[in-house]
């Protein structure tokens, strides 16, 4: 979306506390895995302001900049083409639906449907829409048109720190198309897939491959550190060590841990709930299945946590499982499975 490929890309995913990048090569049968890296900050969880990016649509360009040349300069990455993603807080996603007509027709119409569903004036976004199913009612046969705005403002941002950074920037896509692609590409049925960053969580319904409709949730991996944090009056960064080390396994003296955690984790089932309510009424298609990305999803005991309340099948993400990679790395898959998905779905692109 949004273009501006190379035998060997970069699929760059900048989040609110980390900078991911995956090196992919074309190969048969599988893409490859050449390199990866990641650059986290800690600095945000004593002083907000000072995370890469907010969902105030504030993202710190020369800082980012000079982030992404060292991580490419310190991991060694060859490849000097990137594709990037956008967070799904930056951008304007609807899902429509209209009489099956042509792609010249759809592209008349769209102007109009523009005007109807997103909150600025068409000379300040970026518009990308695709065709992402068909759907048959009372009413006849509709085909879906996924249609993502990206404010004109973003767009420059973003390239200006790839330019800055020394990367050639070839295309932006929101990360919950990432998402899809690495995760459900190959999946039919409609999966919740829900990405838990460092400030946001972003919550997908996908079905047949493609990204059907997006929510997303200020609570996130930082909320449970500060639970954890005010709740046992220690620091944010011991908190963090202890959250990442017991999460949701912890037995007696850790159960309070846990119990500090947990009312903000469901507030992102009751937005998940909310997402597939929505989903199910407008569609008439049921949610089977969920799938948990993100830094988030390598909290201990998540999975069955996530199962127990939304009643369904529920996995931690597996976007290595699209390519393949270095042995040495196999040790680690599980863990960077889940973090690196959106860095991989762009690499895949």
């Amino acid at each position: 979306m949004f273009d501006f490929l190379s035998r060997s890309t970069l699929g760059v995913d900048i989040g609110t506390a980390s900078i991911k990048i995956v090196e992919i090569a074309k190969s048969l049968p599988k893409p490859k895995l050449k390199n990866y890296g990641i650059l986290r900050s800690r600095t945000y969880l004593e002083r907000p302001n000072s995370a890469i990016q907010t969902n105030s649509l504030k993202i710190l360009e020369k800082e980012t900049a000079d982030l992404l040349r060292i991580l490419v300069k310190k991991a060694k990455f060859k490849s000097r083409n990137a594709v990037a993603s956008i967070p799904s807080f930056s951008a304007f996603t609807t899902l429509l639906e209209m009489p099956i007509m042509s792609g010249v027709d759809v592209s008349k119409t769209m102007p109009f449907q523009i005007r109807q569903h997103i909150p600025l004036p068409v000379s300040e976004v970026v518009i990308d829409w695709n065709k992402v199913g068909e759907r048959e009612d009372e009413e006849g046969l509709k085909q879906q048109i996924l249609m993502i705005a990206v404010p004109i403002e973003i767009k420059n941002k973003y390239q200006n720190i790839f330019k800055l950074a020394g990367l050639n920037l070839k295309s932006l896509e929101t990360e919950s198309v990432s998402l899809v692609r690495a995760l459900a590409a190959a999946d039919p049925s409609p999966a919740l897939i829900i990405d838990i960053g460092a400030y946001s969580t972003n919550i997908a319904v996908s079905e047949n491959g493609f990204l059907k409709t997006n929510f997303f949730s200020d609570f996130a991996g930082a909320s449970l550190t500060k639970a954890i944090a005010n709740g046992l009056n220690i620091g944010v960064k011991r908190a963090e060590e202890l959250k990442k080390e017991r999460g949701l396994m912890g037995g007696g003296g850790d159960y309070e841990l846990s119990t500090l955690s947990e009312p903000h984790l469901d507030v992102i089932i009751e937005e998940t709930n909310r997402a597939k309510n929505n989903y199910e009424k407008s569609f008439s298609r049921k949610i089977e299945r969920a799938i948990i990305a993100g830094g988030g999803a390598n909290l201990p005991g998540i999975g069955n946590y996530f199962e127990k309340r939304l009643g369904m099948a529920t996995t931690i993400g597996s976007a290595f499982s699209r390519i393949n990679y270095p042995p040495e790395i196999g040790l680690f898959s599980k863990e960077l499975g889940p973090e690196f998905a959106v860095a991989v779905g762009l690499g895949l692109k």
